[in-house]
């Protein structure tokens, strides 16, 4: 891609500058060569303390939020630029609007969704890709956030259109939403998965959080609205999809499913089989994928065998091998509840430990009662580091004590590794681990220090 600056900001603003472009970055630290810097005012500063870092990793060109600015490359004043930000990935992206869109919402279950559309999608031999919380596979990198911001979105989707592929599904953040993040494009389906606490330290309230998500069921942004009806906040998305077409999906479109060691046997229709998945989550996230792949046009004879191939992406209910270990990504109280239960139904004959802690600088409020859910169904406890970002580990562990009872087995071992390595080589063969929190994250954020950590390294070295 190649665009003059006079072109990519026909329509925003004239200039009598003239170079070309060769992309767009919000990011100082991951912006390319011949990138145009856009400087917005951010939350806590404005992008404009970060030109001489973009002007060193090459930047040809800035666009200023709101100030002129003096330096080594040319820089263009746009007034409430962030505004401006879909029109410019437009110009620069045009083709993105041309792929085919998925987009999945909700608390907890994007990535697991998102992957299991993607799996029945590679068996059926439809071209591919998602965008989320385990990075965008087509330039092998890990993103911040759920969802990218709007420039790498429009990028990604704009190099999948040269390679041919025909479907990206794309894990849909409330954060996203609100900001702007996926606006330009449109998406064949929108899919709810459900809604529980989190992020209320960005949102303030359930109502506000609730809103946030439903911005994807716009009758200008998404055709069709598929809604997890086991969800009590099932209703409200109903009604803000009444513009648009809507089907639902839910755990009892299954006739019959029994728990094993393995996942389930499942009926669905006149089909038998067994689903190598556990907990009724992941009950609930096939049954969402596989109404998403019949909504294109599949029938269940090609569909359904199908099911029984789907396999758990990293860090979500992941089983370590040897030892009955599993690591999940579970970090609000909702995750983290299905996840012990999810142990307790398939291993009913075994206690379970559970090795967690809570993020730093997140919502605080969920601390205690993550604790008081570990308190009431875990048999041992080892509470830990997560990230504790810039809070002292010491008062989130605090925190997340307030919820345990005094009588409970629970130990704290601040280091997260030390942590993870005692419940690792301490397990009895009447146990069963789960450690909870960080599931694929391959870094822990340590005050500001982000440093190289894997609880999936950590436990598979243990068990050597």
């Amino acid at each position: 891609i190649k665009m003059d600056i006079k072109l990519l900001l026909s329509s925003i603003q004239n200039t009598s500058l003239s170079f070309d472009v060769t992309g767009l970055s919000l990011n100082s630290s991951t912006l390319q060569k011949g990138d145009l810097f856009v400087a917005l005012q951010g939350e806590q500063k404005h992008g404009s303390e970060f030109i001489n870092h973009a002007i060193d990793n090459g930047c040809i060109g800035v666009l200023v939020d709101g100030k002129d600015i003096e330096c080594s490359v040319p820089s263009i004043r746009i007034d409430n630029l962030r505004s401006y930000l879909p029109k410019l990935a437009q110009n620069l992206y045009p083709e993105a609007k041309n792929i085919k869109l998925i987009a999945v919402t909700g608390t907890n279950g994007k990535t697991s969704v998102s992957h299991f559309i993607s799996q029945l999608l590679n068996a059926l031999n439809i071209k591919n890709e998602v965008i989320g919380t385990l990075g965008l596979s087509h330039i092998d990198k890990k993103t911040i956030n759920t969802t990218p911001d709007i420039f790498t979105i429009y990028s990604a989707l704009q190099d999948y259109i040269d390679q041919g592929v025909e479907i990206a599904i794309i894990e849909a953040s409330s954060h996203a939403l609100i900001q702007g993040r996926l606006e330009g494009l449109s998406f064949i389906q929108g899919i709810f998965t459900n809604l529980t606490q989190d992020h209320l330290d960005y949102h303030k309230t359930m109502k506000n959080y609730q809103e946030a998500k439903g911005k994807l069921f716009n009758k200008s942004f998404t055709k069709k609205a598929i809604i997890n009806r086991d969800d009590e906040n099932h209703s409200y998305f109903l009604d803000i999809s009444s513009a648009i077409e809507t089907e639902t999906f839910s755990i009892d479109d299954l006739s019959y499913f029994k728990s094993n060691e393995q996942g389930f046997i499942c009926q669905l229709n006149s089909f038998v089989f067994e689903l190598p998945l556990i907990g009724s989550f992941n009950l609930s996230n096939a049954m969402a994928a596989y109404k998403s792949v019949k909504s294109l046009g599949y029938d269940d004879d090609t569909l359904i065998p199908k099911l029984a191939e789907l396999s758990p992406p990293p860090g979500r209910m992941q089983k370590l091998a040897k030892k009955n270990i599993w690591i999940d990504y579970a970090h609000t109280p909702d995750a983290l509840l299905n996840a012990v239960i999810t142990l307790q139904d398939h291993y009913p004959d075994y206690r379970i430990r559970l090795v967690f802690g809570c993020g730093g600088d997140r919502d605080k409020t969920k601390r205690q009662i993550m604790g008081k859910i570990a308190s009431e169904n875990a048999h041992s406890i080892v509470i830990t580091n997560d990230n504790p970002r810039s809070e002292e580990p010491e008062k989130i562990i605090d925190d997340i004590l307030a919820g345990i009872k005094v009588e409970n087995d629970f130990q704290v071992i601040l280091d997260r590794k030390k942590a993870i390595i005692s419940a690792v080589t301490t397990l009895d063969e009447n146990e069963v681990l789960l450690i909870a929190g960080k599931g694929h994250e391959t870094t822990q954020t340590i005050g500001s220090q982000i440093l190289p950590f894997s609880d999936i390294e950590v436990a598979l070295n243990a068990l050597i």
